[in-house]
């Protein structure tokens, strides 16, 4: 794995610093309501659009800019480098929009692939449901066929940016008499229709980004069904290989720049020169970089086999351990009261509870990681 950038690649990755130094919307303005803060994110994106950096590696003939691997990669990198905002409509872009790419028809990405770009229109997944987290395919929502439309029943949770969303990538139940994995269908649900209520779950950290979605007899025309009826569980894999295949580069760009920060706390404190804490810090960035070396081998993985593979998993569980670990340790350091204390260090641990269990539980990612990458046997 030859990790020298090629001299278009160094270009590439100069041409993103260039123009983030230069469009940078700077810091999120303190004291905005959450719908400010939402807008904030919305006329980001749609600059990032206009500069022609949304949905960076999807193909120029869907809006995209049709960068490789490696130039995704490094734009991933830089962006969470200069610590920008995120789009607004990452679900989409990174998830939904690759999806639809891969298994819709040329009338549905017509339809829908250029109001992602431009944060028209939000996106948001309904997979988990309160009984069927990890386990995707033990889920109870139906849908049943009545004309031209499907009538969906169900419950989601834990459904990021519910509350902003037009639409919904959701998985269903159209067949109990089959298998449970064969037995499901991907959908792009409205949701603006009275049969589904959004209803936000307030976080620990006081935001709500994530909410529960109740759906009594919603309607889904036929033709917003992704992939073929059945296909569900196929058509929901590539959704979650892609969440988890192009993580980790900004993320562990993140774990470096948080680092960075409990450093100068560190020597703010005159800890620099204890052993306990220096061999924290090291163990923190070896980590990081291990983290870092593992997601462009499994790049390299993704450039032989043409998709991203289960290998993103480990990403994913690597990050949430050591994030985990890294919050935890300023806790530490800022002593008894920093848990009641208002501070960005506080916030990062708060939020960090979550890690192990959004986009996949560290235990389902390690039976991942241990049947399908290193090929150990089931354990049921």
């Amino acid at each position: 794995m030859d990790l020298t950038l090629s001299p278009d690649e160094q270009a590439f990755r100069d041409e993103v610093r260039a123009w983030i130094s230069d469009n940078h919307p700077g810091k999120e303005p303190e004291g905005l309501s959450e719908d400010d803060q939402w807008k904030f994110r919305v006329d980001w994106q749609r600059q990032l659009h206009e500069g022609g950096w949304a949905g960076v590696s999807w193909p120029k003939e869907y809006g995209g800019r049709g960068a490789t691997l490696i130039e995704s990669a490094l734009f991933n990198e830089e962006l969470a480098a200069s610590r920008a905002p995120g789009p607004a409509n990452v679900l989409a872009l990174a998830m939904g929009g690759p999806t639809l790419i891969g298994h819709g028809s040329e009338e549905q990405k017509e339809r829908f692939l250029p109001p992602i770009l431009t944060a028209e229109e939000i996106w948001c997944q309904g997979f988990s449901e309160p009984e069927s987290g990890s386990d995707l395919a033990s889920l109870k929502t139906k849908a049943v066929k009545d004309g031209d439309d499907w009538v969906v029943t169900g419950q989601k949770v834990w459904t990021t940016y519910a509350h902003h969303a037009k639409w919904c990538m959701l998985v269903a139940r159209t067949d109990s008499e089959v298998a449970k994995h064969r037995g499901l269908t991907y959908f792009l649900m409205d949701m603006e229709q009275e049969e589904v209520q959004v209803r936000p779950l307030r976080q620990i950290t006081g935001e709500a980004e994530f909410n529960e979605l109740f759906i009594e007899e919603a309607r889904i025309p036929d033709e917003n069904v992704i992939g073929g009826v059945g296909n569900g569980w196929m058509v929901a894999i590539t959704t979650l290989m892609n969440e988890r295949s192009g993580l980790a580069f900004g993320l562990q760009v993140r774990l470096k720049i948080l680092l960075g920060q409990v450093i100068d706390l560190v020597k703010e404190q005159g800890l620099e020169k204890d052993p306990l804490v220096r061999q924290r810090i090291g163990q923190l960035y070896t980590e990081s970089e291990i983290m870092r070396l593992n997601a462009w081998r499994g790049l390299t993985g993704i450039m032989k086999t043409g998709q991203p593979g289960p290998e993103g998993s480990l990403g994913k569980w690597h990050w949430s351990d050591i994030n985990q670990a890294l919050t935890e340790f300023t806790m530490d350091l800022r002593g008894p009261d920093a848990p009641a204390t208002d501070s960005e260090f506080t916030f990062e641990f708060l939020r960090a509870r979550a890690n192990s269990i959004e986009g996949g539980t560290t235990e389902i990612l390690k039976n991942i990681v241990a049947e399908r990458v290193l090929g150990l046997p089931k354990l049921r």
